[in-house]
């Protein structure tokens, strides 16, 4: 029988290196997660998903009622005149300045008129024939106080002379209704402003000959530090608008600026077809910035005592049809927390729970935050199931 004796270092040697074959190596990558609490997202300072998120502080603003309505700047009818001439002629003299800023009676324009010329000779002949027709009177009533006129002839010049005045009076009636207060004939008729305000269209050429009749006004002179906003409201948003409401209109002539107009005047008829009601508001405007024609976007507002949280549309998302939005409590450290949204518009949303005024929140990158949260989820699965 055969013994074979091993070499005791031999054994020694091969323990050492099955020992060192159940060590892992240096090179395997090791994971290192840290858990982050629950629905919390946290940036490190030099991370550059930091540039891409905005915050904003969360404020009380007036309450929203409707998406913005479509609506236009208009003359103010109570403060605009349309000028046309109430007599014919040519067209002579200096003319008002398209743009110029007039006073009531400051004169617009000078006109050559016969028919003024007949006008003021129609009344220069009523005056002579009262005259005459007074003297007469007085003679014929002398004779009848005295016996030798017969009742009747002082009759007779008293009509004449009652008749002579009617006359002179429809001839003064008529010059005094175009403007015109002296008594010389000289067929010069000229155009007054009725008010005072700038001269917004101008329909008259050196030479032109105008009528009363002309399908244009030959002036437009309107008082542009007060205009109005027309808009069309639909018949269910009747409830959240009245008269002396306040309404934020904006154009696209000043992006990121708001003018305030009030409520006025609501129709008191539904158009058929449009199931709309005309809506008209006063707009003031003492920087003449506003230009009648101007198409702007009106939001209607509630009561100024009635405030609410309102967010852009940005900030929130949805998961697991909820509303969701993010708020930042420190540096970089992020809180995804569920609110309960009110009336949501094209723009912005009203927050009825779950955010509170003075906080900070993210109106911009909530998705990105969505996603780094879900990469965080994912690497802390994966390096619990690397344990041991």
């Amino acid at each position: 029988m055969n013994i074979k004796f091993f070499d005791p270092r031999l054994v020694a040697g091969l323990l050492v290196l099955s020992l060192l074959a159940c060590q892992p190596h240096n090179n395997e990558p090791q994971h290192q997660v840290t858990a982050h609490p629950k629905n919390e997202v946290i940036l490190s300072p030099d991370s550059p998903k930091r540039n891409y998120v905005k915050e904003a502080i969360v404020k009380l603003v007036r309450r929203p009622l409707m998406d913005p309505v479509t609506g236009k700047i208009t003359y103010d009818e109570t403060r605009t005149a349309r000028i046309s001439s109430p007599i014919a002629g040519r067209v002579i003299g200096t003319i008002a300045a398209l743009g110029a800023h007039v006073q009531a009676g400051d004169a617009l324009a000078e006109l050559d008129s016969p028919e003024l010329g007949q006008a003021q000779s129609d009344y220069a002949g009523a005056q002579a024939d009262l005259n005459l027709a007074n003297r007469a009177f007085q003679r014929m009533q002398e004779l009848y106080q005295n016996g030798i006129a017969p009742r009747k002839d002082q009759e007779q010049a008293q009509d004449n002379l009652a008749r002579a005045r009617s006359e002179a009076e429809r001839a003064r009636l008529r010059l005094a209704n175009l403007g015109v207060r002296n008594g010389r004939t000289d067929n010069r008729f000229v155009l007054h402003a009725p008010i005072a305000g700038a001269i917004t269209e101008r329909n008259i050429n050196p030479g032109m000959e105008v009528r009363p009749d002309l399908s244009e006004p030959l002036f437009v002179i309107s008082d542009l530090s007060r205009l109005w906003v027309q808009m069309d409201i639909f018949e269910k948003d009747i409830g959240l608008i009245h008269v002396g409401a306040q309404v934020l209109v904006r154009v696209p002539a000043y992006p990121g600026e708001i003018f305030t107009a009030t409520v006025s005047y609501m129709s008191q008829v539904v158009e058929e077809t449009t199931r709309t009601v005309k809506v008209r508001c006063v707009l003031p405007n003492t920087e003449f910035r506003l230009l009648p024609a101007m198409y702007t976007a009106i939001e209607v507002q509630s009561a100024p005592n009635d405030e609410a949280i309102v967010v852009p549309l940005t900030a929130l998302f949805t998961e697991d049809e909820s509303d969701w939005l993010f708020v930042a409590i420190g540096d970089g450290h992020y809180q995804k927390r569920p609110v309960k949204a009110g009336l949501r518009l094209k723009d912005k949303a009203v927050i009825l729970e779950g955010l509170n005024p003075g906080e900070r929140l993210v109106v911009d990158g909530a998705l990105l935050l969505r996603t780094e949260e879900d990469a965080e989820q994912d690497a802390e699965q994966k390096g619990g199931e690397s344990k041991p």
